[in-house]
């Protein structure tokens, strides 16, 4: 007999959605890794776990499936020899279409109760999760559990709250009464059914691929669709593992299991283009560069396609009371898993005349150097550190390091390779903090990875325009400014607003530009080149679905 999720889960939905009107906070699932919340053997049972993977084939059974794939190395230094089943994208297409029929007939509440099950149980995973997608993506143990793990799990079950919500406001069946004056009136029954999309195609990035990857993926199920789940090809396992625990809870829901299947490649096939293309694929979300997005919002027709690309990150100093709580704070979002973020500062627009501070006028020269000082003390202690910057995840960003040292522009704080206490392998590298001018065109690009420049400007209304401009013209997902002005602060409220992006006001304390929180913070607005969705609201959902109706006279 199979369960029904729904009222197993229907309180903790219900939670969910008053949170995300509210925006106050509000998390089902613990960020503390501590014995106390997961229990005493959590953490090792999760090492165990993700260490009985290393060298063998992933335990998923996948119809079809032609060969085994997996070429994950952990930026850490280790060899994780983890094979995947294969499967061919026209046979993936197939089995997604013929799991949809079975799938669509259950209705939401069945959608939304296996969606919240599926998340539970992840959540059971933490450590395990914790681990894989350390060791895929080179960031901290600690970022790892909690982004990879608790913080992710809130961002699916947002979407999945957002994309009941949204359905439930459409009735299941109702009569219709028209008033006719002296003759009878017109009486009609109308019931009115949502029915998905069709295939989703969910495309898993390299550094975040459970953050990332769980909003695209829990909207589109929760919504009826089947998901199809192609994972960045370094970046395998975490995405990997949900897919297994999402096979298994609708295996136990009476549903087919290849209502999500998972798609494994080489780096160099066409996969991703092929699936992508396919007509019966009618949602795509991706994160990734603008080159690949910007490719599937053209090519990709047939698709609602829903992208998260590059960006250029801004910090506006005018003024602060105390400017070593914003350099230490700036330097932790610098240095925060070496800025392999989407969210992380690039650009730090500072007046050449300098800031006002509480002890006095700072000269834009001791503004620069205060930020690399931050840095450099922030690292000093390799062993702390590390756990800060994590690795790096692919070689790409270690030569674009090497490219925008030899820009030929001052280096306030020169990038160190740090050796990991733990990891002999490790690529660890602290940020760099160059010197550069408002007019220097380098500035206007992103460098993903810990690339900083301080940008001498004109003032600080001269900051606000580069800002304003910048975003609307490359993007941004995060905008950051510190005054003790007021009006200055309306006027950079007022740029973030005309930008389409989201502003951060005189962080100094325990939360940074880098950060936001599930069911409160919106992660990208949509109305900025960065991305064209934001995680999550109800335009992230609400064009997953469709309502046919069919009416009759009474």
């Amino acid at each position: 007999m199979s369960t029904d999720f729904f009222k197993v889960h229907q309180e903790v939905l219900e939670q969910a959605v008053a949170a995300a009107a509210t925006r106050d906070y509000w998390s089902p699932y613990p960020e503390s890794p501590s014995p106390r919340v997961y229990g005493e053997t959590a953490n090792e049972e999760g090492r165990a776990a993700f260490e009985a993977y290393h060298g063998k084939d992933f335990p998923l059974q996948l119809d079809g499936a032609t060969g085994q794939f997996g070429k994950e190395v952990s930026p850490f230094g280790i060899e994780l020899g983890i094979r995947y089943p294969q499967v061919p994208a026209a046979t993936l297409i197939a089995q997604s279409q013929a799991a949809l029929e079975t799938w669509r007939e259950a209705g939401p509440q069945a959608w939304a109760g296996v969606s919240v099950e599926i998340l539970k149980r992840v959540n059971q995973r933490s450590f395990e999760m914790a681990y894989a997608v350390q060791h895929t993506t080179g960031q901290g143990f600690m970022m790892a559990f909690q982004a990879g793990g608790p913080h992710a799990q809130d961002r699916g079950l947002e979407a999945v709250a957002y994309a009941w919500n949204e359905m439930a406001r459409i009735p299941g069946e109702v009569t219709w009464e028209k008033p006719q004056g002296k003759h009878d009136p017109i009486r009609m029954q109308k019931r009115f059914t949502i029915v998905p999309r069709g295939v989703a195609l969910v495309i898993g990035c390299s550094t975040f691929p459970t953050w990332n990857g769980y909003p695209g993926f829990f909207a589109s199920l929760a919504t009826g669709n089947a998901v199809i789940v192609k994972p960045h090809p370094g970046a395998i396992l975490p995405l990997a593992i949900t897919v297994s625990i999402a096979r298994d809870v609708l295996t136990e829901a009476g549903f087919d299991p290849n209502v999500v299947l998972l798609a494994v490649h080489d780096a160099g096939d066409d996969t991703a283009q092929t699936l992508a293309l396919d007509p019966a694929v009618k949602i795509i979300d991706f994160t990734g560069s603008s080159a690949n997005g910007n490719w599937l919002e053209a090519e990709a027709s047939q698709a609602q396609v829903y992208t998260e690309k590059a960006g250029v990150n801004q910090v506006i100093i005018d003024s602060v009371d105390d400017f070593k709580s914003v350099a230490r704070n700036l330097a932790f979002s610098f240095s925060l898993y070496s800025g392999q973020m989407c969210t992380a500062p690039q650009n730090i627009y500072v007046p050449r005349d300098g800031i006002a501070t509480a002890d006095g006028r700072m000269s834009f020269d001791e503004v620069a150097a205060g930020l690399a000082q931050a840095v450099a003390k922030l690292v000093a202690d390799p062993a702390r550190a590390v756990e800060i910057t994590g690795a790096i995840q692919n070689a790409g960003t270690l030569e674009r390091i090497e490219t925008a040292r030899k820009l030929g522009l001052p280096i306030l704080a020169d990038s160190q390779s740090l050796t990991h206490p733990q990891f002999e392998g490790a690529k660890v590298q602290t940020p760099l903090v160059l010197q550069a001018d408002a007019d220097n065109d380098v500035i206007m690009r992103e460098w993903f990875g810990p690339i900083v420049f301080v940008v001498a400007t004109d003032s600080t209304e001269h900051s606000l325009q580069l800002a304003q401009r910048t975003v609307i013209e490359h993007g941004a997902l995060t905008l950051a400014a510190y005054t003790t002005d007021q009006s200055v602060a309306k006027q950079a409220e007022k740029a973030a607003e005309r930008a389409g992006v989201s502003l951060s006001l005189n962080l100094t304390g325990a939360v940074f530009v880098n950060q936001t929180a599930a069911f409160s913070d919106f992660h990208g607005t949509g109305a900025n080149p960065a991305a064209n969705a934001s995680l999550s609201d109800t335009a992230y959902v609400a064009n997953r679905f469709r309502v046919v109706q069919t009416r009759w006279h009474v």
